[in-house]
């Protein structure tokens, strides 16, 4: 299970999108799961962790960018409204 909204939090307020993208750093065959975030904060996420990783207060590593898909499985059984938030259409960057 993935949070329903953005891991952004700006002016004290958290984002209200739903998550689009999982952020993660991957860096010497391993890959470091960090957070998630909409279309409008993709550019503000990958330059907050090119700081972090600056002041090494994070893993060094090309910042990815997966888009969120929908799964089910034999014990997790989900409705249509369960997806309604997830764009399926959304072009891969």
């Amino acid at each position: 299970m993935l949070p329903d909204k953005c891991s952004v939090t700006e002016e004290g307020k958290q984002c209200v999108n739903p998550p689009e993208f999982i952020v993660s750093i991957v860096s010497d065959n391993d890959e470091y799961m960090v957070g998630l975030t909409c279309q409008k904060h993709k550019r503000i996420v990958s330059g907050k962790i090119g700081i972090l990783q600056n002041e090494g207060k994070m893993h060094d590593g090309k910042v990815s960018f997966s888009p969120v898909k929908a799964v089910g499985t034999d014990c997790v059984h989900g409705d249509a409204d369960d997806f309604v938030q997830i764009d399926m259409t959304h072009p891969k960057n």
